[in-house]
């Protein structure tokens, strides 16, 4: 008997996932891809186009390659732990030639309309309305797993400008930026301090007469290398933190946090000081940026209160000269082929555990990678798809529509409380939190006490080591038998690029007392225990 007909929107790095997730439940993925190749935002392209992401020439991923990896496909040792997209595009073709992928994908397919079948209610089928070489096709299908991600809509609000209209320089938004030899010895203001606008402030300022960097309300700056040289995610991002940060009060959190990045430079002297705490709001990652605004050539300035033909008024009354405006705005999030929008999502976007539209009769689709976890999008969006194929095939139930919706208040509530009143924060996540709280749905959270009794040397790698994705193969559906090996080498590739140049007097790594940790271990078993209670 065939498998169910899934139609998957988009071949990006979600989208890949959702194939593959398919092919291991035994549906039929279809992929529909409006360009002409896989990769989706980190292909970099010369030209623009409406609808679809775009990068700029040198964009380099903010996550690093052992969390950034699909669970069952670590990136090569010698690739280096924080990748420019052209390396993910290497890893992406590799990944999909694999597990052959591409033959479920049509490229130059564009997903003009997805609407309720007839019989929806008893069936939970979808039309698809395609459109390829200039002809519309529709075909009937039993799910639809969206994977058009964040980042094809870019926000622009103008109207926050007063005197926009007026300028008679050039202005785009980061969507349009490629390179920076076109704004050689102009005077530039990137508008927004979010990954995009640091990442630009600091490029532009290699070639442009002056760049000015507005700010609303500041940024906390975080850089990819962490303590001792190590990839920040793989420091931070471990089961031991995660614990540990759920015993700790958040004001402590907070003043660790903040004291830490003040080391390195003084946030309020640069001008970065934020009006909110460190966990209140996503941090910036800038390598880069303290050491323009040292040399002078990334300037901090104050949100902009007006624009005039030939300049710009800053909040702060002061007023400087400029040529050209970059809007590091964002993006909105859109899906303009979903006919009947509000049959499906109400005006909040519901959506449990950002996946699943609450309000179906049917669970038939599935919004994959919109969320935005304080970690790498591959491994969330794959563990999502995973989920996602097993509710399709009915092996996993979700709760009633009130149920759903009381998990969606509570986490409403809680995101309120902690986070600031921005789009950014909306879909926020913390990385560990959330793989467990998916993995929980279908089985794959690695089960630490039994680890701990029957696999020691695993489990102490899983506990104190960076929550890779791999620990999602380790049990349940989808077992990878590879999955323990790729654990317990991670460290070994994390380090093989760095190691280009050897010395005889190398010390290991990560090195961790015995003493600290036998005591954490204990702590460990009892945390354990009494949660099983």
């Amino acid at each position: 008997m065939p498998g169910k007909r899934i139609a998957v929107i988009g071949a990006g790095v979600s989208g890949l996932g959702a194939i593959k997730s398919c092919l291991e439940e035994g549906l039929e993925p279809t992929c529909f891809e409006r360009s002409n190749d896989i990769g989706g935002l980190w292909r970099y392209e010369e030209k623009t186009e409406g609808g679809r992401p775009s990068i700029y020439k040198s964009v380099t991923s903010n996550t690093s390659k052992e969390m950034t990896a699909y669970s069952d496909y670590p990136f090569p040792d010698h690739f280096p732990n924080y990748l420019h997209n052209s390396k993910i595009m290497e890893y992406l073709r590799m990944y999909a030639k694999h597990f052959d992928l591409v033959k479920h994908i049509q490229f130059l397919s564009k997903v003009c309309s997805v609407r309720k079948h007839s019989d929806f209610s008893c069936t939970g089928q979808w039309e698809v309305v395609v459109e390829a070489e200039g002809k519309q096709e529709s075909c009937v299908f039993d799910g639809v797993m969206v994977c058009s991600g964040l980042y094809a809509h870019p926000f622009l609000p103008l109207q926050s400008f007063p005197g926009i209209k007026k300028f008679k320089g050039q202005y785009i938004h980061s969507w349009e930026y490629k390179c920076p030899e076109k704004f050689r010895e102009k005077k530039i203001i990137v508008v927004g301090i979010g990954n995009s606008g640091a990442d630009l402030a600091v490029e532009l300022s290699h070639v442009a007469a002056q760049v000015f960097l507005s700010t609303r309300r500041g940024t906390w700056i975080w850089n990819r290398v962490w303590d001792h040289g190590m990839p920040m995610d793989t420091i931070l991002f471990t089961r031991f933190n995660s614990i540990l940060s759920k015993l700790y009060p958040t004001f402590l959190i907070n003043r660790w946090a903040e004291n830490k990045l003040n080391v390195r430079f003084n946030h309020e002297i640069y001008g970065l000081q934020p009006q909110h705490r460190f966990l209140s709001h996503q941090a910036t990652f800038g390598d880069d940026l303290p050491n323009h605004i040292i040399s002078g050539k990334v300037l901090m300035k104050p949100n902009v209160r007006e624009f005039t033909e030939t300049s710009a008024i800053f909040e702060d009354d002061t007023k400087e000269d400029i040529d050209v405006i970059v809007f590091a705005t964002g993006y909105s999030l859109s899906f303009p082929f979903l006919e009947s929008d509000s049959e499906i999502l109400d005006s909040q976007r519901s959506m449990f555990k950002f996946v699943f539209p609450p309000q179906l009769e049917k669970p038939t689709l599935a919004f994959i990678g919109i969320v935005q976890p304080v970690g790498a999008t591959i491994p969330t969006s794959e563990l999502q798809s995973r989920w996602a194929v097993r509710v399709f095939k009915g092996l996993n139930n979700l709760p009633s529509l009130s149920g759903m919706m009381a998990d969606i208040r509570k986490k409403r509530k809680k995101l309120a409380k902690e986070f600031l009143n921005n789009p950014r924060d909306s879909r926020r996540v913390q990385y560990v939190d959330y793989m467990d709280e998916i993995a929980s749905e279908i089985g794959v959270k690695p089960n630490l006490l039994s680890f701990f009794l029957w696999d020691p040397k695993l489990a102490m790698e899983i506990f104190f080591g960076p929550c890779t994705p791999y620990q999602y193969r380790l049990q349940g559906p989808g077992k990878w038998a590879g999955a323990r090996g790729a654990i317990l080498t991670q460290r070994a590739r994390i380090m093989k690029p760095l190691r280009t140049r050897i010395l005889t007097c190398d010390q290991p790594p990560f090195s961790v007392p015995f003493w600290l940790k036998s005591a954490c271990a204990a702590f460990l078993v009892f945390v354990l225990i009494f949660s099983h209670r």
